[in-house]
């Protein structure tokens, strides 16, 4: 057993439904989490359980805030290198971008490289569990599984597959991305802390006949989900549109082919119309909401009023490269801006809302709420330090904070992945870039 001690923050129920989001954030001063092989067996006062467990070790985490692992529900792992390309609207960035740099994953080289720069990037982020938009070539998606077991994290990946649109050398055949998500399927689903996930890059660059297969593909083992991008953008709506005249709109391409359920993860849905968002609460579908990308793209501002109106159920992403960098911090002080901005049709977000979107949605979005996203008896131990740098403009307004809702809206103001110190995975220490330039952590650590 291992007793960690810090001021302990988390989310408990959902502060979208909730006449006091404030009410839902749980904080503990001076707190402890008791935990073996990986799972929280206790939670209290510190001195409580110090008191009942006066032999176990533990690791003093006072000093900073201890919140659990972030869970990021859109990232893409071949678009790590293309982060920061500015100055386009979505299809041209793709095309210009995303693409290009998601063709050299056909070298298995380059996509060992570029997997473990994602893994570091997202323990670096805090990040202990994502949804990671694959490649589209099988030998990539390999080398991402491989990355992602040696690291511990909680991934949920698979091939992404198109048939039109694209360039040539991205493009697949049905039967063959059949054939393929199969033997990936096989090798990693369920392997550790590895979860399959369905990939249609989106349905402009998917036929019928692929997004067929996709179905069939999400039936061949249990626990398979679904992601891909919906209502990203004006032009792309358009396009889709054009594409499948039959079809009543966006999420109907997806719905008609047994795409749409509780398993299903689509990112941005910036542009919704009011029976996409029925459809979505009616089935249990997820959105990831991406607003440094849609940002960046100038795709638009994010209609999370409406989303909350219909009940449809709402997570952060960061939607790398499009989006400006890994760290739910960053994607939360940006959802908060984004709601400003759009005035009275906006929903204002408190520190909790913040706090939820980044952890507790996630988890409830990918199927983990009852292993992670809190720190409740029985979870799992994933969890994110932040303790800023001494002297630092986040660590002198922390030391003067009131109360814990005002310390964590500042962190989400001015915190970042140079503020976290240590990042757990079911108990185990991840070291990070960051927190292994700092401070040996462990070893410092704890008081036997």
């Amino acid at each position: 057993m291992t007793l960690f001690r810090s001021t302990i923050l988390d989310i408990v129920g959902n502060p979208f439904r909730s006449d006091d989001p404030a009410g839902t954030l749980r904080a503990e001063d001076d707190g402890g989490l008791l935990v073996t092989d990986g799972v929280i067996v206790a939670r209290g006062p510190y001195d409580r359980l110090r008191a009942e467990h006066p032999d176990e070790e533990t690791v003093d985490l006072r000093g900073g805030l201890l919140v659990p692992g972030f869970v990021d529900t859109h990232v893409h792992y071949p678009q790590v290198r293309a982060i920061g390309g500015l100055g386009m609207p979505l299809l041209d960035w793709l095309d210009r971008c995303a693409l290009p740099e998601e063709a050299r994953l056909a070298d298995q080289a380059y996509a060992l490289a570029v997997a473990e720069e994602l893994m570091s990037s997202l323990v670096g982020a805090g990040t202990t569990t994502a949804l990671v938009f694959g490649s589209h070539f099988a030998t990539a998606m390999d080398a991402l599984f491989a990355a992602a077991e040696r690291t511990g994290l909680r991934i949920t990946s698979g091939q992404v597959v198109s048939d039109r649109i694209l360039r040539d050398d991205l493009l697949t055949t049905p039967a063959r991305a059949m054939a393929e998500g199969r033997e990936l399927l096989h090798r990693w689903h369920g392997k550790g802390r590895l979860r399959y996930a369905v990939t249609p890059r989106f349905s402009l660059s998917a036929s019928e006949p692929m997004l067929d297969a996709c179905a069939e593909l999400l039936t061949a083992a249990d626990d398979v989900w679904l992601t891909s991008h919906i209502n990203e953008n004006g032009a792309e709506v358009d396009q889709v549109a054009a594409h499948f005249p039959e079809r009543s709109h966006y999420l109907d391409t997806y719905h008609h082919h047994g795409l749409v359920g509780s398993r299903t993860v689509l990112a941005h849905d910036v542009h919704p119309t009011d029976h996409e968002l029925e459809m979505m609460a009616d089935t249990g579908c997820w959105v990831a909401h991406c607003p440094t990308s849609n940002a960046a793209l100038g795709s638009g501002l994010f209609p999370f009023r409406r989303h909350d109106a219909y009940g449809v159920g709402v997570a952060l992403g960061s939607d790398v490269g499009a989006g400006t960098g890994f760290c739910l911090i960053k994607e939360g002080l940006q959802a908060y801006f984004a709601q400003q901005l759009l005035g009275p049709d906006g929903l204002p977000l408190t520190p909790a809302h913040l706090l939820y979107l980044a952890t507790r949605a996630g988890a409830l979005a990918l199927g983990l709420g009852g292993q992670v996203g809190d720190f409740e008896v029985g979870r799992r131990f994933d969890a994110v330090w932040l303790r800023p740098s001494p002297h630092s403009t986040l660590d002198i307004v922390l030391r003067h904070a009131p109360d814990a809702t005002e310390a964590l809206a500042k962190v989400f103001a001015l915190g970042g992945p140079a503020d976290i110190a240590g990042v757990w995975v079911d108990g185990r220490h991840l070291i990070t870039a960051s927190s292994t330039a700092r401070t040996a952590l462990v070893p410092s650590m704890i008081i036997a």
